[in-house]
C-alpha cells in the first residue's frame, strides 16, 4: 500500500518560514521524481516545486523562485519543501506527489496559512 503523508503545515505571518515533509511508503522512493503542488480556494492545483529521482536537478514555479526549496533524502524517503519569505498568496492546501512515468501518487495533504 502506496502512502505519502505531509506534515509541516500551519499557520504563519507573513514573512515566516515553513518546513514541509513528505514521507513516503510502499514504493521504491528512489526511482520517482517528486513535487509539491498547492490549491488555493477557487483555484487550479499548480505545481509549485519538481525534483528528479536523484535529487540533481529541480525546478520552480515562478512564482516562489528564490523563497522555496525542495530537497530530498533517499534514505529516508522523504521530500521536503522549505518556504522563506511567506505572503498571503502562498495560503493554500500543499500536496506532495511522487511521480514516474504511468504512476502517480498523491498525499491527503497539509494546510498553510499565512495570515496576520
Amino acid at each position: 500500500q502506496v502512502q505519502l503523508v505531509e506534515s509541516g503545515g500551519g499557520l504563519v505571518q507573513p514573512g515566516g518560514s515553513l518546513r514541509l515533509s513528505c514521507a513516503a511508503s510502499g514504493i521504491t522512493f528512489s526511482a520517482y521524481a517528486m513535487n509539491w503542488y498547492r490549491q488555493a480556494p477557487g483555484k487550479e492545483r499548480e505545481l509549485v516545486a519538481a525534483i528528479t529521482s536523484t535529487g540533481g536537478s529541480t525546478r520552480y514555479v515562478d512564482s516562489v523562485k528564490g523563497r522555496f526549496t525542495i530537497s530530498r533524502d533517499n534514505a529516508k524517503n522523504t521530500v521536503f519543501l522549505q518556504m522563506n519569505s511567506l505572503k498571503p498568496e502562498d495560503t493554500a492546501v500543499y500536496y506532495c506527489n511522487a511521480d514516474r512515468a504511468t504512476r502517480a501518487y498523491w498525499g491527503q495533504g497539509t494546510q498553510v496559512t499565512v495570515s496576520s
